[in-house]
């Protein structure tokens, strides 16, 4: 490893602990702040506002603002100092915060809230509180009857000179009626606790829900079809392709056998003169491949870090760490694309790294962009301020793409030579007419299911964290396509024994719960590789009949073959939507629908790159070994 390489590494790591967690110790009595946050809907995770949007009683004069990294911000989080008194290690009695005079706004507006199960979201130490606005209660005149509630009870175990957990409940349930007045309170105790600071953010993490026994089964299921897929592979280089070699070198003196062989002969042999000729848009197809291999550098250098560093526990830590890898791992991507434009015998270089520094970023910001438009005009927090944008142009514009560019230099010239095994023809062959399922339609849109099949309950499980929904853990949907992928390779009593398997350990996990942690990122590790090991051996498959059909225009269908696995993602999310959420609104349709979008554009051009790369090494090594004319 260079010393460049182990600076980079070193510096990622060390942000990454940074953001993490911030190691607070407070003296006796010393001031502890508990920091506003965020309100909104319930059922609509994304779509919240400021906590003073709504009448409750606001600080004096110009409260503190704690301002975050880049992730906590782009996360939709504004955190102000509520002025509430509490010193560390000294209970408080029931003490007034303030009182609220109920006009007929100020009612309407809680009503509102209540109506749809407004939560607030507020902060000390770095650890999460949450509580909703106020509730309905039958009533015998009405059908419901709104309530406000006054008092939070903050409950905070401590160890030693450290905040370790804290407990907030609330209670004196008060009518919502206009020209009353309502008093705000708030009491405090502290309690001992023997639990490690290291250990205080465990009590937000649903060990029971990530940790399921299906869990478990779904990546043993996967790791299986991994080894069916290997040994279909294996099977068609060690046999068929080793039944074709032999055929193809054979030198045979009997002009009747001779003449009977070229007769015969057929299949992916007879297109090695088209094979590597090169494919339309090669630059879009160059630019998304060196995409694709960057932001599977990525997905892998985040998740270890995930792994080292705990990114779980910090707001925006995932995020930031996200964005500083990208910028920094896009020599990777000028690497992958400028060598293989080259390679191909591309002459626009710039115009190949323009797109490829630019293509994924720019269709992200678009979407960006409309996504910032609804939630300025609806007021959310969601809205990313102006410096912020500024913040992620600059780091584009003076790290991302002097690095794509050094790296589309160094790829040219370091990568960058023509190496087909065969010469291409100077008259491109016709490709003749085959059944149906051997078009390139057909087989990109199959090559999707297999991948999609081996991330399937992940995807669950990176949902329901994202979109903070835990609702029944596994439905019929899994079981068939579980059941489907095993029997598809002939493994029927299997099949029925997983099924079985499966049925019995799926049970509904503990009550909904509205904020969920994703911290099982071994498990994600394990399922990415798995992911990338299917993705080739599937597109593998799919080049070779493509191949044999006689059709030698495989780049662009092994991209499409692997990049449709983000297709099913977004058709399921389509499905997750609709039964395991309760999401309405324009507004959080909106960011549900255009943030699977972004995610599943990056799905896409990640498994397409790796497709292209697998059933790239695939065609060059087994064109390798005939005899070319």
């Amino acid at each position: 490893m260079s010393s460049t390489a182990r600076f980079f590494f070193v510096f990622v790591l060390s942000f990454a602990f940074f953001v993490a967690s911030s190691l607070g110790k407070y003296q006796d009595n010393e001031a502890v702040t508990l920091w506003v946050n965020k309100v909104g809907p319930y059922n609509n995770p994304q779509e919240t506002y400021n906590y003073y949007s709504l009448p409750f009683c606001r600080p004096k004069g110009n409260p503190g603002h704690k301002w975050g990294g880049l992730g906590e911000v782009l996360g939709g989080n504004e955190l102000i100092d509520s002025q509430i008194e509490i010193k560390f290690k000294r209970d408080v009695e029931k003490t007034s915060i303030c009182k609220i005079e109920l006009e007929g706004t100020k009612v309407k507006q809680f009503k509102d809230a209540i109506d749809n199960s407004y939560w607030f979201e507020f902060f000390m130490d770095d650890l999460p509180l949450w509580g909703f606005v106020g509730e309905t209660l039958p009533d015998r005149t009405h059908d419901n009857r709104h309530v406000l509630l006054t008092h939070k009870n903050l409950v905070i175990h401590y160890n030693e000179n450290q905040i370790i957990h804290i407990n907030l409940t609330q209670e004196n349930a008060k009518p919502l009626e206009e020209g009353r007045v309502l008093e705000m309170t708030y009491s405090v105790k502290w309690i001992p606790t023997n639990i490690s600071f290291a250990r205080r953010f465990d009590v937000y993490l649903d060990y029971p829900f990530f940790e399921h026994q299906i869990h478990w089964f779904s990546v043993f299921n996967s790791f299986m079809m991994v080894i069916f897929l290997t040994g279909l592979v294996s099977m068609i280089l060690m046999r068929t392709l080793r039944n074709d070699y032999a055929k193809y070198a054979r030198e045979d003196d009997d002009l009747e056998t001779l003449e009977r062989d070229v007769n015969e002969e057929s299949g992916w042999k007879l297109v090695h003169g088209d094979v590597f000729r090169p494919t339309q848009s090669l630059a879009v197809l160059s630019a998304v491949v060196g995409t694709g291999a960057q932001l599977a550098t990525l997905v892998l250098l985040v998740i270890i870090l995930a792994i080292v560093g705990m990114l779980y526990i910090g707001r925006g830590a995932i995020v930031t760490t996200f964005i500083v890898c990208y910028a920094f791992t896009s020599f990777i991507a000028g690497y992958v694309s400028g060598g293989m434009y080259s390679r191909h015998g591309g002459k626009s270089w710039i115009k190949s790294m323009i797109l490829t520094a630019s293509l994924f970023p720019f269709l992200c910001f678009g979407i960006g962009l409309i996504l910032n438009t609804v939630a300025i005009f609806y007021g959310s927090l969601a809205a990313i301020p102006f410096g912020t944008m500024v913040v992620v142009f600059v780091m584009w514009a003076f790290i991302s793409f002097p690095l794509a560019l050094l790296g589309t230099v160094v790829g040219r010239n370091w990568s960058g030579a023509p190496n087909n095994p065969c010469r291409v023809k100077t008259i491109p062959r016709p490709i003749p007419e085959k059944k149906w399922y051997l078009t390139p339609s057909i087989i990109s849109l199959m090559g999707g299911l297999l991948p999609f099949g081996s991330i399937f309950i992940e995807m669950y499980f990176v949902f329901t964290s994202f979109w903070n929904y835990k609702v029944k853990l596994l439905g019929y949907f899994y079981l068939f396509t579980r059941f489907f992928c095993i029997i598809l390779f002939g493994y029927i009593p299997l099949g029925f024994f997983y099924t079985t398997l499966s049925i019995y350990c799926c049970r509904d996990p503990n009550p909904v719960s509205h904020w969920q942690v994703y911290y099982v990122y071994g498990f994600m590790l394990l399922v990415f590789v798995i992911l990338i090991i299917v993705t080739v051996c599937v597109t593998i498959v799919g080049t070779y009949f493509l191949l044999n059909a006689e059709n030698y225009q495989w780049q662009w269908t092994s991209f499409f073959s692997a990049a449709s696995t983000a297709l099913y993602v977004f058709v399921y999310s389509i499905y997750y939507y609709y039964v395991k959420t309760k999401m309405s609104g324009f507004f959080q349709t909106s960011f549900y629908f255009g943030y699977t979008l972004m995610f599943c554009l990056g799905l896409g051009i990640l498994c397409g790159a790796v497709g292209y790369l697998g059933s790239n090494l695939f065609v060059r090594r087994i064109y390798r070994n005939i005899k070319c004319d």
